[in-house]
C-alpha cells in the first residue's frame, strides 16, 4: 500500500507552505534566457521549476522598466525603484519647507505686531 500524502495543515485559513522568493540575479537570467528565442518561454519556465505565469510577468515586467539599472528592474520586498525613493524624499522635504514657512509667517506677524 502506498503511503498517504497529507495535505498542507490550515492555521488560521492560512497554508503552512511558504512563499519561494527568488532573487533578482534569477529573474534577470531568466529573462534572458526567454528572450534568446532558441527555447519556448514555457520550457525555460519548467527547466528552471518556475510557473510560466511568472516567467510572462517578469518579462512583462522588465520590458516595463526598460532602460533602467538592474536594480530598478525587479526592486525586492517592499523596496522602491530609485525614482520612487527619490520622489519619496522629495515629498519629505517639501513637508518640512511648508512647515518652516508657516513657523516663520507666524513669527513674522507675532513681531510685527510688538514693533508698532
Amino acid at each position: 500500500m502506498k503511503p498517504r500524502r497529507s495535505a498542507p495543515q490550515r492555521t488560521g485559513g492560512r497554508s503552512e507552505r511558504t512563499r519561494r522568493q527568488y532573487t533578482q540575479e534569477f529573474k534577470l537570467e531568466a529573462v534572458r534566457l526567454a528572450a534568446q528565442g532558441d527555447r519556448r518561454p514555457s520550457e525555460v519556465a519548467r527547466d528552471l521549476g518556475i510557473r510560466p505565469d511568472m516567467l510572462r510577468q517578469w518579462r512583462r515586467q522588465a520590458e516595463g522598466r526598460a532602460g533602467r539599472g538592474a536594480a530598478d528592474v525587479f526592486p525586492g520586498n517592499g523596496k522602491l525603484t530609485s525614482q520612487d525613493e527619490e520622489i519619496r524624499r522629495l515629498q519629505r522635504e517639501n513637508r518640512r519647507l511648508q512647515e518652516e514657512r508657516d513657523i516663520l509667517g507666524k513669527a513674522t506677524a507675532f513681531f510685527a505686531k510688538y514693533t508698532r
